[in-house]
């Protein structure tokens, strides 16, 4: 009589989503480097230097934007705020279709004193 092994005596298959597995885990592998690379380069880029109050009623805000395509206009909503973080000046600023790294100071108009200033978003738009 011969010898079974412990699988056949108990009808214990072995698994078979090794093929599964490395299937999904080179699928995964491939997202994952294409999502980091996609978003490691953004179409737009913001960068605040500065900002400085010029008087009880406006403030100066400085900064950059770098773009992927030159040819994309922009459109950047800065922000100022007062000394409780509520929004008391507003302004969209463009920028037309040329260089990719462009540095800008604009002045924002509030309606109370104002404490700081931010880049609330930028987007490609049309002009």
């Amino acid at each position: 009589m011969s010898e079974l092994s412990m699988d056949d005596r108990y009808g214990r298959r072995p698994p078979r989503y090794k093929g599964w597995a490395i299937a999904l885990l080179v699928v995964g592998a491939a997202w994952l480097s294409w999502a980091g690379l996609h978003h490691s380069n953004p179409e737009i880029r913001t960068t605040l230097i500065s900002f400085s109050i010029t008087s009880d009623r406006s403030i100066s805000l400085r900064y950059s934007i770098d773009r992927r395509t030159p040819s994309n206009a922009i459109t950047c909503t800065l922000v100022a705020h007062d000394f409780q973080k509520n929004v008391i000046g507003e302004i969209n600023d463009l920028f037309p279709a040329g260089a990719s790294h462009v540095e800008r100071t604009t002045l924002i108009s509030t309606r109370n004193a104002p404490v700081n200033a931010g880049i609330s978003r930028c987007w490609v738009s049309t002009q």
